[in-house]
C-alpha cells in the first residue's frame, strides 16, 4: 500500500520555514494576516502548501480510484461494461474540457476563489456520487465531480507560484509534482484498501471529510493574487463553448477508435474519424479566433515561447508512455508471470515509492542544472527502465523487478519536477493561470493518447497471450525516448 501523498510530502512542507521564506504580506489571508495570535507567514506558507497537496491528490487520485470497482458498479446498478465505462470518463472529460476556461477565470478572478469553489463542487458531487442509485445518476456525479476537480487542478500550480519565491519555487514544484505523480498511479492501491472492507459508495465518501478540511484551512491559509490580470478580456462564452466542443468529440472520437472493438466494429471506428475530423475542424476555428488576443483562452501566446512550448510535447509523451505501462504491468504480472494480486500490488508501489525518494532531489537540482537536461536524464532513465522490464527473463524474481519498476519511477520524478518548474516559470507572472491549466491539460492528453494507443496494441496481440504487454512497454519506451529529445532540446532554446 503506498503512503498517502499528503503523508509522504509532510516533511516537505516544512521546507518555506526553515529557509525563512514568506508569503508576500499582500497576498495572506486576512485571517492570517491580521488577526491577533494568527499564524506568522512562515506558517501560513506551509499551511497553504499543504492545501494544494491536499486538494490536488484528491482531484487526481479519483480519476482512477473506480477501475477495481466498476464490474461490481455495472452489477449494482444493472448496466453494461460499455455503460459502465462512462463513470469513469465522465469524470476526465469533465476535467479535460474546463481546465483551460477555469485557469482563465483564476487569471481574472484570483486563484483563490477558482480552488476553492472548485473544492466545494468537488466535496458536493463526491456526496451525490455516494448516494446515486442509479447509473445515469452516478455518471451525472461523477461529470459535476470532474468540474470541480478542473477547479482545483487549473490553478493549483499558479497557487504554488504565489506561495514560493522564485528561489524557492523549484522545492516547492518537487513537492507538487510528487504528489500529482503518486496520485495518479496510487488509485487501485487505494481502492484495494477501501473495497476490501466496504462497499464502493466508500470510494466517494472519503472525500467529504477531505473537502471540508480542505475548504476550511484554504479558506484560511491560501493567497490572494497579488496582482490580478485585471486588464484582460472578458472571458467569451463562443470561445468556452469552443473550447469545451473540441476537447468532448477529440476524446469522444478516441474512446470510439480506442475502447470500442463490438462486432459493429466498422461503424464504431467511422463514428470515431468523423468525430475527430469534427473536433479538429471545431479547433481549427477556435485557434484562428484566440491567435490575436491579448490574453487567449487556449493560449497560443505561451505555446509561441520556444522553450514553453518543448516542454508540453515532453509532458504529453512523458505521460503517455506512463499510462501504457502503468496499465500493461498488471497484466504482465498477473498473466504472465503468475503473480497475485497482492504480489503484484507490493511490487508495482516500488515505482511511487521512487518517486518519492527522488522527487525531494530533483527539486533541489532545478536551478543548479538546466531543466531541460535534468528532464532530458530522467527520460533516459525512465526508458532505461521500461527496456528492462521489456527484456524480463522467463522467469523474473521479485528483486529482477522491483529495481526495473524503481528505476522507472527514479527517472519520471527526475523528470517531472524540472519539467513543471519550466512550464510555469517561463511564463510571464499575470499568465501563470494559463500555464497551470496547460500542465493539466498535458498530462490528461498523454494519458488519453497512452490509453488509446494500448486499447489498439490489445486489439491486435489478446492480453492473454502475454505479448501485448510486453509491446506496451517497447512503445513506451519509445514515447519515453521522444520526451527525452524534446526536454534536451529546451537547453538549446533558453
Amino acid at each position: 500500500m503506498q503512503a498517502s501523498p499528503a503523508a509522504a510530502s509532510a516533511a516537505a512542507m516544512s521546507a518555506p520555514a526553515k529557509a525563512g521564506h514568506s508569503l508576500p504580506p499582500e497576498s495572506l489571508p486576512k485571517s492570517l494576516s491580521a488577526t491577533p495570535g494568527a499564524p506568522d507567514p512562515e506558517r501560513a506558507s506551509s499551511l497553504a502548501m499543504l492545501v494544494v497537496v491536499c486538494g490536488i491528490a484528491a482531484a487526481v487520485l479519483d480519476a482512477s480510484i473506480v477501475n477495481l470497482a466498476l464490474p461490481g458498479i455495472a452489477q449494482e446498478l444493472q448496466a453494461d461494461a460499455a455503460q459502465a465505462i462512462w463513470v469513469l470518463n465522465a469524470y476526465q472529460m469533465a476535467t479535460l474540457v474546463m481546465l483551460l476556461p477555469l485557469a482563465a477565470l483564476g487569471e481574472r478572478l484570483g486563484y483563490r476563489r477558482v480552488y476553492l469553489g472548485g473544492v466545494i463542487l468537488f466535496t458536493l458531487a463526491s456526496l451525490g456520487a455516494m448516494l446515486a442509485h442509479s447509473l445515469w445518476t452516478l455518471i451525472l456525479a461523477r461529470a459535476v465531480q470532474g468540474l470541480g476537480a478542473a477547479g482545483v487542478m487549473s490553478v493549483n500550480t499558479a497557487l504554488v507560484r504565489l506561495i514560493y519565491p522564485r528561489a524557492l519555487l523549484g522545492r516547492g514544484m518537487a513537492i507538487n509534482s510528487m504528489v500529482v505523480a503518486v496520485s495518479s498511479v496510487a488509485g487501485p492501491a487505494v481502492a484495494a484498501a477501501i473495497l476490501s472492507v466496504a462497499s464502493w459508495p466508500w470510494l466517494f465518501a472519503l472525500n467529504l471529510p477531505l473537502g471540508a478540511f480542505v475548504l476550511w484551512l484554504g479558506w484560511r491559509a491560501l493567497p490572494f493574487n497579488a496582482h490580478p490580470h485585471t486588464g484582460a478580456q472578458r472571458l467569451g462564452w463562443l470561445d468556452v463553448l469552443l473550447n469545451v466542443l473540441m476537447f468532448s468529440l477529440v476524446f469522444v472520437g478516441v474512446d470510439q477508435l480506442g475502447v470500442r472493438r463490438e462486432q459493429k466494429a466498422g461503424v464504431d471506428a467511422g463514428l470515431g474519424w468523423a468525430l475527430l475530423v469534427a473536433g479538429v475542424l471545431v479547433g481549427w476555428f477556435y485557434v484562428r479566433r484566440q491567435r490575436h488576443l491579448a490574453a487567449p483562452l487556449f493560449p497560443i501566446d505561451l505555446l509561441r515561447i520556444r522553450v514553453f512550448a518543448l516542454s508540453m510535447a515532453s509532458s504529453v509523451g512523458a505521460f503517455c508512455a506512463q499510462t501504457l505501462a502503468y496499465v500493461a504491468l498488471p497484466f504482465l504480472l498477473l498473466d504472465t508471470f503468475g503473480r497475485t494480486h497482492l504480489q503484484a500490488g507490493l511490487l508495482i508501489s516500488a515505482w511511487p515509492l521512487a518517486i518519492v525518494a527522488v522527487a525531494p532531489l530533483a527539486g533541489r537540482l532545478i536551478g543548479r542544472y538546466p531543466g531541460g537536461l535534468l528532464g532530458g536524464i530522467g527520460m533516459a532513465v525512465f526508458a532505461c527502465g521500461l527496456l528492462l522490464l521489456a527484456l524480463l527473463p522467463a522467469q523474473p524474481t521479485n528483486f529482477d523487478m522491483v529495481w526495473r519498476l524503481a528505476l522507472c519511477g527514479a527517472g519520471f520524478a527526475l523528470f517531472q519536477s524540472p519539467n513543471n518548474h519550466t512550464i510555469v516559470t517561463s511564463a510571464p507572472l499575470h499568465r501563470s493561470g494559463a500555464a497551470s491549466g496547460m500542465l493539466g491539460t498535458a498530462r490528461l492528453t498523454g494519458q488519453t493518447l497512452g490509453a488509446v494507443v494500448l486499447a489498439g496494441l490489445f486489439s491486435l496481440w489478446p492480453a492473454q497471450l502475454g505479448r501485448a504487454p510486453i509491446v506496451a512497454l517497447w512503445v513506451a519506451a519509445g514515447f519515453a525516448a521522444l520526451a527525452g529529445v524534446t526536454s534536451t532540446l529546451r537547453v538549446r532554446a533558453a
